[in-house]
């Protein structure tokens, strides 16, 4: 049976890598449908991303595995996935009393435009409990009780087991996740945050920036790290304004940019084409 993977890897930088992995492909019979690469002089770090199909002589997923790793990985010491390109990706979303990139998201999974399988909504508020549901995906309503933020926590990460979840997706989830969440969900956690980093933090963003004036607003996505909104960019986007916008202009705008934004981010990551290196990433358009 014919079958699509993708295969991300990274390892420093050395002669060999590009003909020793498409070499095993061929001997393999996988043909390849898109191939991409980078490597960072500034790390010495080599990045991959291949996208290849195979024929019913090709090893079976989990055969090639084991063949890659002894015969390519293990001899450049690569840190490198492979992905059944027809597996779609469980995704979590969190959400609290802004429900645009929700709103957005669920169109986009209803559609099918963005491959994904919702599997759930947490939110810390019940503003869109019937909506989640209209869709038939399982609500579940966790509220921030004070000093109780780790038992909440708790719940969080049960149901992200439970449900095999493979992204969670902050969209406008108004909470800051512990030192301790983050660590468990990195790599593996966006976050959608409304402006170009590091402007604007705290509390009214767009209010903030009609009263510096600014002339461009945006958007960026991020991995989720311990560090507040400082982790891996993904995506960002801008837009002009100019004197005449109010802030409820700014932030009818704004609203958008995050969440065109927000859906591409999940799409490079659901597609592999996002590497992460070291602070940044790589991301194969």
């Amino acid at each position: 049976m014919n079958k699509i993977y993708i295969l991300t890897l990274s390892c420093k930088d050395i002669r060999g890598i590009v003909a020793s992995v498409t070499g095993f492909l061929a001997e393999k019979n996988g043909f390849i449908i898109e191939s991409a690469q980078f490597g960072d002089a500034s790390t010495g770090q080599f990045f991959l991303r291949i996208e290849f199909s195979t024929d019913e002589n090709s090893p079976s997923e989990d055969e090639l595995k084991i063949l890659f790793y002894n015969e390519v990985a293990k001899r450049f010491a690569m840190d490198w996935q492979l992905h059944d390109k027809a597996r779609k990706a469980r995704v979590l979303i969190m959400v609290s009393k802004y429900g645009h990139c929700l709103n957005d998201l669920l169109h986009r999974y209803a559609t099918a435009t963005l491959p994904i399988e919702v599997s759930a909504v947490i939110s810390n508020h019940l503003d869109f409990k019937s909506q989640v549901e209209w869709y038939n995906i399982p609500f579940h309503h966790l509220p921030i009780e004070a000093g109780k933020k780790a038992e909440q926590e708790a719940k969080v990460f049960d149901i992200i087991e439970k449900n095999h979840i493979d992204l969670v997706v902050l969209a406008r989830y108004m909470q800051v996740l512990s030192p301790e969440l983050c660590t468990k969900l990195v790599g593996r956690a966006i976050n959608i945050h409304h402006s170009f980093l590091p402007g604007f933090k705290g509390a009214k963003p767009y209010h903030q920036a009609f009263d510096r004036g600014v002339k461009l607003i945006g958007a960026t996505a991020h991995y989720v790290t311990a560090d507040l909104d400082e982790g891996p960019i993904i995506e960002q986007e801008v837009a002009r304004v100019d004197h005449t916008y109010k802030p409820e202009d700014l932030e009818a705008v704004g609203r958008d940019s995050e969440c065109s934004v927000l859906a591409r981010a999940i799409k490079y990551h659901i597609e592999h084409r996002v590497l992460i290196n070291g602070h940044k990433t790589v991301v194969f358009k």
